[in-house]
C-alpha cells in the first residue's frame, strides 16, 4: 500500500515527528488532513466537511501521506476521530504514533489497544506504530518502528496490507471517480421535483456527468433561478419536441407492433415522461436514466418492461438495493417489484443481482434469505428459496448448491450447527459463493441507510455481500431492467 496517515492519540508532538520522519523514508506526496476545508467546520459540519478533504486526497494520487489534523482552538474538534474517519474514507493506513519517553512497556501495550479498538470503530486500518522519545521492547502483530526511521522503514509499510473496508464516503468516493472517468449522459424526466433540480446541479458543479432534463425549459430556467442553482450546462428536453417526438413513436409503434399498437398510439405514448426518457436511453440520446423522485415504481418501469426488455439468458426484470453500512456495501434484490417469484425466478434474481452488483465494484458472495435458518423451517416460502438455491439450470457452475439463510443469522457468520451445517471457511455463510461474474445492469437504487427491517423470502430474495473493493461504476447504458 502507499497512502498513510499519522493518528497520534495523546501528543501532537508525535504526530509532527512521525510524519516528518515518514516523508523522509516514503519520499512521497503530503496532503493536508484539512484540504478544503477548516478545523471549525471539521468540527461543526464534518458530514459537509470531510467529502472535500476525501477529494483532495485522492486528488493527490494512490502514493501519498496525509498530514494529519492536530488540536485546534475549537475545542469541539475532535483530531482523532477527525483523521481516523479520513482514513476509513480514503483507504489509509494509520500509523500510531506515541511519545514512549518515561513509558512502560505495559502502559504501551495498553495505550496502542485502545487507539486501535478506537480505529476499529471508525473502520480504519492500523498499520504500524511509530514510538519517539525512545522506546522498551514491545510485542504487537503490526510494525513497531522508533525514531529516527531507518531506511527499511518504507518497504515495511509498503509491505502492509491495503486497507479493505468501504465506508459509504468511500464507495461514493469511488463511483464518482469512474464515473468522471467515463462521463455519460444522464436524462432525468422529473425536473418538477426540487431535489431533482439540486441533486443535478451538484452533478455538474462535481463534473461527474452530462444532464439532460426531460420538461419545460423556461419552468427549469425559473426555478433554477429560485433555488440558486446554476443549471446552465443542463439540456432540457421537451416531449413535443418533434426533433424527438416523430422518431420516438415510429420506433415504439415498431416495438409494439405485435401488441397492435399504431404509430397515433405510439406518439400520445411516448409523450409520458417516463416512457420519453426510456426511450431517449433506448435510442443512444441518453446513456442512462434516474427517476422515481415523483413517480411510483411501476411507472419508472414499466416503459422498460416494454421498450429495453430484459437481457438475454434473463427471464424476469428485478430490482437491487445498494445498502451503505459502515464498512461495506450491501447490496439486496428483489426488494420492489416481484411480489412472489417462482423458485426459477428467483435463481434469475440472484444472478442478476449478483452482476449488477460486480458493476458497482462489489465482488458477490450470494446468500439465498428466507425466514429458515436452512432447511431448518418448511412451508412454500422456504421450499422455493432451496429451490432456487439448488437450481443448476439457471445459476454459474461456480455457484455450489447450499441451503438458504435465515434473514434473522446475520450472513457473514456461520448460523448454529444445530440448525444449518457449518461453513467449511469461517468467514463464508453456509450459502455463499465467490462467483466472478461479468457486470450486467438492472434496477438500482443506492441508498446510505439499512434497511428498516429485516429481509424475508417475500421481501429480500438474494444478498449479495462483498468482499472488500467498490471500485466500478456501470459503463454502459442503464435503465430500471437490464440492459439488452
Amino acid at each position: 500500500m502507499s497512502r498513510f496517515i499519522v493518528v497520534a492519540p495523546g501528543s501532537s508532538e508525535a504526530a509532527a515527528l512521525a510524519t516528518d520522519e515518514l516523508a523522509r523514508v516514503l519520499g512521497v506526496t503530503t496532503v493536508d488532513a484539512l484540504a478544503g476545508t477548516t478545523a471549525t467546520d471539521a468540527a461543526l459540519r464534518p458530514a459537509s466537511a470531510l467529502p472535500a478533504v476525501v477529494e483532495a486526497v485522492r486528488a493527490a494520487g494512490d502514493d501519498a501521506l496525509i498530514s494529519p489534523a492536530r488540536e485546534a482552538s475549537n475545542r469541539a474538534f475532535d483530531h482523532v476521530a477527525w483523521n481516523l474517519n479520513l482514513a476509513a474514507a480514503t483507504r489509509a493506513g494509520v500509523v500510531l504514533a506515541f511519545d514512549a519517553e518515561g513509558a512502560s512497556a505495559e502502559l504501551l501495550v495498553e495505550e496502542i489497544a485502545a487507539a486501535r479498538l478506537r480505529a476499529e470503530a471508525a473502520a480504519a486500518s492500523v498499520v504500524a506504530v511509530v514510538l519517539t522519545g525512545g522506546a522498551p521492547a514491545l510485542e504487537a502483530d503490526v510494525p513497531v518502528l522508533t525514531l529516527p526511521l531507518a531506511e527499511d522503514a518504507a518497504a515495511t509499510l509498503r509491505e502492509a496490507p491495503t486497507p479493505t473496508a468501504v465506508t459509504p464516503l468511500a464507495f461514493q468516493a469511488d463511483l464518482i471517480e469512474r464515473a468522471r472517468a467515463n462521463r455519460k449522459r444522464i436524462v432525468l424526466p422529473e425536473p418538477d421535483d426540487d431535489r431533482v433540480l439540486q441533486a443535478a446541479a451538484q452533478v455538474l458543479a462535481a463534473g461527474i456527468a452530462d444532464i439532460t432534463f426531460v420538461g419545460d425549459a423556461d419552468y427549469v430556467a425559473k426555478r433554477a433561478g429560485e433555488l440558486g442553482l446554476d443549471l446552465s450546462a443542463a439540456q432540457v428536453v421537451s416531449v413535443n419536441d418533434p426533433a424527438y417526438l416523430e422518431r420516438y413513436a415510429e420506433e415504439f409503434a415498431r416495438l409494439r407492433a405485435k401488441k397492435g399498437v399504431t404509430l397515433e398510439q405510439a406518439r400520445e405514448k411516448v409523450t409520458d415522461v417516463s416512457y420519453f426518457g426510456t426511450m431517449m436511453v433506448h435510442m443512444g440520446d441518453a446513456d442512462g436514466m434516474v427517476s422515481g423522485a415523483a413517480h411510483t415504481t411501476a411507472h419508472t418501469i414499466v416503459p422498460s418492461f416494454q421498450i429495453i426488455k430484459t437481457a438475454p439468458g434473463v427471464s424476469v426484470v428485478s430490482s437491487i438495493f445498494l445498502m451503505a453500512m459502515k464498512d461495506r456495501v450491501w447490496a439486496f434484490g428483489d426488494c420492489a417489484v416481484n411480489p412472489n417469484p417462482t423458485p426459477e425466478q428467483l435463481a434469475d434474481i440472484a444472478v442478476t443481482s449478483a452482476r449488477t452488483a460486480a458493476q458497482f465494484g462489489v465482488t458477490p458472495r450470494v446468500a439465498m434469505l428466507s425466514y429458515s435458518t436452512g432447511t431448518s423451517g418448511s412451508g412454500p416460502d422456504v421450499d422455493a428459496v432451496v429451490e432456487a438455491t439448488a437450481s443448476p439450470a439457471r445459476r454459474p457452475p461456480s455457484w455450489p448448491s447450499k441451503a438458504p439463510s435465515s434473514s434473522t443469522q446475520p450472513s457473514t457468520r456461520p448460523s448454529p450447527p444445530r440448525s444449518c451445517p457449518a461453513p467449511t471457511s469461517p468467514a463464508r455463510p453456509p450459502s455463499s459463493s465467490s462467483p466472478r461474474w461479468k457486470p450486467e445492469t438492472s434496477a438500482t437504487r443506492p441508498s446510505s441507510a439499512p434497511p428498516a427491517r429485516s429481509p424475508s423470502a417475500r421481501s429480500c430474495r438474494a444478498s449479495t455481500s462483498p468482499s472488500t473493493t467498490c471500485r466500478a461504476v456501470p459503463s454502459s447504458k442503464t435503465s430500471s431492467t437490464p440492459s439488452p
